[in-house]
């Protein structure tokens, strides 16, 4: 029988339909139910990551145990020039080419994000994170990279499916019959694994008329998903994948939540920062960005970085509209197929 288990009080039970929210039987907090496979199979893949993650640090602290010099975190960071960065706290270039960032829970935590934060509050800013927003453990990054992969062929169907929220819509019906059979395969089978995943409720394919019947799934995470976040998983997983290829330590946040001294508040979508660099921040847009480039000129002044450390990687421009626009302002604008490259003229 599918189960459930509140974030609230930590009460475990069973229910009898998996892909919906029920009340807690003990303190009456909506929770997800899933499926019991499903669920356990989870519990595994935090407990191997866990476990991996406690050997990493076993051997790290027995390597520092035989090291003949004793200098602490601090003389270490004041000796590479970064002495507002505790040397500790970032992943080593070792730790991030042996983690998996595709499947991991250990970047939700507070130690990974302390970096970004004591970066921050270095230009008297405060940072207000969500530590689970980058765990990996999920589905969310695996459907985003399918999605942002072939965003030329999936992007109707996010485009359909983010109206369909917007209009309180429960269902939709995708009609596969105007594509190419290859396409029409893609797209079908795409619904298919996200239906898997818990992203629909409901999946029917009916072939002899080549429709696929969706229905929407009410858990508020997923319809964030849909209506934009996941641009921000898939521009998270690009960084770090790129980070780790170039056997880089990092920190890393999503959703960041920064409050200037002044009060005002602004949220980064996409935040690395490389060990011993600057940060690179990604503004991810899905829809409508042209309103806020002002906004975004003075956000990308007041945290110091460069032009081209502060991406706004937009899906609807062209390549050579990107270019335009990066010219004509004091930001760099990418698309999902030059966000890559222009990482890699970064680290």
């Amino acid at each position: 029988m599918p189960i459930y288990r509140c974030n609230q009080c930590g009460h475990v039970s069973e229910s009898p339909t998996a892909g919906m929210q029920v009340p807690c039987a003990r303190c009456a907090q909506p929770s997800n139910v899933y499926d019991t496979v499903f669920f356990v199979q989870k519990l595994l893949e935090r407990y191997s990551a866990a476990h991996k993650e406690i050997k990493s640090l076993q051997a790290q602290i027995k390597a520092d145990d035989e090291t003949d010099g004793e200098v602490t975190g601090e003389a270490v960071g004041e000796k590479n020039g970064h002495s507002h960065v505790p040397a500790t706290t970032t992943a080593t270039p070792s730790q991030a080419a042996d983690m998996d960032v595709l499947n991991t829970s250990s970047l939700a935590t507070a130690a990974q994000h302390a970096p970004i934060e004591q970066w921050l509050k270095s230009k008297q800013i405060e940072a207000r994170f969500e530590h689970a927003n980058v765990d990996t453990t999920g589905y969310f990054d695996d459907a985003a990279r399918m999605l942002g992969e072939r965003f030329d062929l999936f992007g109707e169907l996010l485009d359909r499916v983010a109206y369909a929220y917007r209009k309180s819509h429960s269902s939709i019906n995708l009609e596969l019959g105007n594509l190419n059979q290859k396409d029409g395969q893609a797209v079908n089978t795409l619904c298919r694994q996200l239906y898997s995943h818990t992203f629909f409720s409901r999946y029917h394919y009916q072939k002899p008329e080549k429709v696929v019947r969706l229905s929407l799934q009410p858990a508020p995470k997923v319809r964030q998903f849909f209506e934009g976040g996941w641009l921000e998983w898939y521009a998270l997983i690009e960084l770090l994948q790129h980070l780790q290829s170039r056997q880089l330590g990092f920190s890393c946040a999503r959703g960041v939540k920064v409050v200037f001294a002044n009060e005002d508040l602004h949220e980064l979508d996409v935040v690395a920062l490389p060990q011993g660099q600057a940060p690179i921040c990604i503004e991810c847009k899905s829809g409508e960005f042209r309103r806020d480039i002002d906004k975004y000129q003075r956000l990308r002044k007041r945290l110091g970085l460069e032009r081209n450390r502060f991406i706004i990687c937009a899906t609807d421009i062209t390549t050579e509209q990107a270019t335009g626009l990066t010219a004509m302002y004091d930001l760099t604008f990418v698309n999902l197929s030059t966000l890559k490259s222009h990482l890699a003229t970064l680290v």
